[in-house]
């Protein structure tokens, strides 16, 4: 491992931590801090002359800030002549935008992939993307892990009886199957309608959820409107307790009053993809951490072995 360096900007400096506590390796040192009118300034404060880097820095709000560290960050330690760059991105932000749904609107999630190609990745290792062609929208290759067997270790200690897992909308279906084959579940689908970006009305649920112990899961979660109105359509269905498994927990606008209104929600299972603000902590979200996983993933591409086996 002498030639593995992790670094990590200051999106998450505590999930890079665990996961070199993982590796069994030191947090490698880098400055990241900022000019007095506000730009970024960055120095790598080690030799990385021919080693295999990976920077872990989710791109979650602040988005832009996030983001521009990672970019600067990578441009660095190219010019340092790192051997190989990897983008460690946990949450992969303006990854909502990947097709043009009207006219005269971008394609963030295609330009944000040329960003981190031009700035000098040669490799991105991610989670749970919000649209799996993502992948294709980058010309390096694209390691992409999923948060499911983290959620089943922990559903799986409680041995919920009739476990039905919910998807909350048809784009879903492949993730809730997934989830639904691991824990021997049936699968429900919230059909629904869009009414504007953060306002969805749900129209009915297609599969048995009456007396059943329900996981909705889903990808991310940012107001929490689509998934406050999944609990009042399965509280409906006589759905007998409600939890959620989201792996990325954005938690903007009103999401921490709506869940805490929302009292026929069991428990809210996030990652720590994203940090969780002191101030967005609720005695029914519980955090679970994917820093074993993602070390795991490090672990084996640096050892150049294969890492499909935690697609699953």
């Amino acid at each position: 491992m002498d030639k593995l360096a992790v670094f990590s900007g200051n999106a998450h400096p505590e999930l890079a931590e665990n996961i070199c506590k993982y590796l069994k390796v030191k947090l490698s040192s880098a400055l990241v801090s900022r000019f007095s009118e506000g730009e970024i300034r960055v120095k790598i404060d080690e030799n990385v002359r021919g080693k295999d880097v990976f920077v872990v820095q989710p791109t979650s709000p602040p988005t832009n800030e996030n983001l521009m560290e990672l970019l600067i960050m990578i441009d660095a330690l190219k010019r340092a002549s790192s051997q190989r760059i990897t983008a460690v991105i946990p949450y992969f932000g303006y990854a909502r935008q990947d097709r043009k749904d009207q006219p005269r609107v971008p394609i963030t999630a295609k330009l944000v992939a040329n960003l981190l190609t031009t700035a000098g990745s040669n490799r991105i290792l991610t989670m749970d993307l919000h649209a799996g062609q993502i992948q294709g929208f980058f010309d390096i290759p694209v390691d992409h892990l999923f948060a499911v067997g983290v959620f089943i270790d922990y559903l799986s200690k409680f041995e919920l009886k009739d476990l039905v897992v919910v998807s909350p909308d048809v784009g879903g279906i492949k993730m809730a199957r997934a989830y639904a084959k691991r824990l021997s579940a049936g699968l429900a689908i919230i059909d629904k309608r869009r009414i504007s970006p953060e306002k969805a009305e749900v129209m009915h649920i297609l599969g048995e959820t009456e007396g059943k112990n329900v996981v909705i899961v889903d990808d991310l979660i940012a107001t929490g409107g689509s998934l406050i109105e999944a609990v009042e359509a399965l509280k409906k269905a006589r759905a007998k307790s409600i939890w959620a498994a989201i792996t990325h927990g954005v938690l903007s606008g009103p999401a921490l009053e709506r869940i805490d209104k929302c009292k026929d929600l069991e428990k809210l299972l996030i990652t720590d993809s994203i940090p969780l603000d002191d101030n967005k902590k609720h005695p029914r979200i519980q955090v679970l951490s994917v820093a074993d996983l993602l070390g795991e993933a490090i672990k084996r591409i640096h050892n150049e072995e294969s890492v499909s086996s935690l697609f699953d």
